[in-house]
């Protein structure tokens, strides 16, 4: 007979041995934002996306001190820096020079770096503004049609079908066109960065209302808001305590998504002449003014097309980013 083999001894661990090494270190725990934050530093895309945009907004807000400091003016005219017969730029590539890197316009020859930089706080405006309202009634209205249900979410949804249906470019372009002259106490740059933010934000807002209402209809069923229901909350806390902070990450994703669009929407407006007005310095306006000249002198439309294609490129990576990173099962 073989000897039977003993199971106590080295093979089990005492419990001093176990707690030897407790007091090395300490295994801490990530939040959700910590671990979202570690997958977003992993896409050097998105990280590429996200510095553009830290970029393009501090210019934006320091543009007016930017011009102050170095003495720029978006509205200077330098008529001895075109060619009076042709109304072109003297000099080669649209009158790049070390004044001018950006060359100068055709016919009135303001320095182009100057009116982008004047441009980039109007267009981040309008879209910030835009985005915040349409952001700010979506989740609202749509929080409260996932939640409460039933004859609420059949009004909210028709409202959206309604606002959905609106052809809203031709209806910006004819408020845009009547709110020219003054409105509401307001006219010039302040009365068209209003009406555009009004009209941008004001009806989009059903595009983020319907992503609420889906993710608060899975939401609501959640234990976390039995339990408050339980502990006798009533629906105004559930909504704004509960459900609210659990739809950060979609509306932050969305909100990224939308900016561009907004920027564009705007862009568009300008273009057409009924967005920001000149001698207001604006990407779509420039765009505009440059169609005229673009087969002589293609440097005038290819800077400000830059301006607002790196800027929405920027901001979609900076989305498409936040997005892995808030919710990996979207890959």
């Amino acid at each position: 007979m073989t000897a039977p083999i003993e199971t106590t001894g080295a093979a089990e661990a005492q419990p001093e041995a176990v707690l030897s090494g407790a007091d090395k270190g300490q295994i801490e725990g990530r939040s959700l934002g910590q671990i979202a934050w570690t997958r977003f530093k992993k896409d050097r895309v998105a990280v590429a996306g996200g510095i553009v945009v830290i970029l393009l907004v501090l210019l934006a807000l320091l543009a007016r001190p930017i011009q102050a400091l170095f003495g720029l003016d978006p509205n200077a005219f330098n008529q001895d820096l075109i060619d009076p017969n042709t109304s072109l730029p003297t000099g080669s590539w649209g009158g790049m020079s070390a004044d001018h890197p950006l060359g100068v316009e055709p016919k009135f020859g303001r320095d182009i770096a100057t009116r982008i930089l004047e441009g980039s706080w109007v267009s981040l405006v309008v879209a910030f503004g835009a985005t915040i309202l349409s952001n700010t009634i979506g989740t609202v209205l749509g929080v409260i049609a996932g939640y409460y249900g039933g004859r609420v979410d059949a009004i909210i949804s028709r409202l959206m079908d309604t606002f959905l249906a609106f052809p809203l470019l031709l209806f910006a372009i004819a408020i845009s066109a009547t709110l020219q002259g003054g409105a509401f106490g307001l006219e010039g740059l302040p009365l068209h960065i209003t009406v555009l933010i009004f009209i941008i934000g004001f009806f989009n807002w059903p595009y983020l209302g319907r992503i609420v209402r889906g993710q608060t209809l899975a939401l609501r069923e959640r234990e976390f808001v039995d339990a408050s229901r339980g502990m006798g909350a009533k629906g105004p806390y559930i909504l704004f305590r509960e459900l609210l902070p659990n739809l950060v990450g979609p509306i932050i994703v969305y909100s990224t998504l939308l900016i561009p669009t907004n920027i564009l929407f705007e862009a568009s407006l300008s273009f057409l002449g009924v967005g920001i007005q000149p001698p207001q310095a604006s990407w779509g306006g420039m765009l505009n003014q440059a169609v005229d000249f673009y087969e002589v002198d293609p440097q005038f439309m290819i800077v400000p097309g830059l301006a607002i294609f790196v800027t929405v490129l920027a901001f979609n990576l900076l989305g498409d980013g936040l997005r892995d990173a808030l919710d990996p099962r979207s890959r």
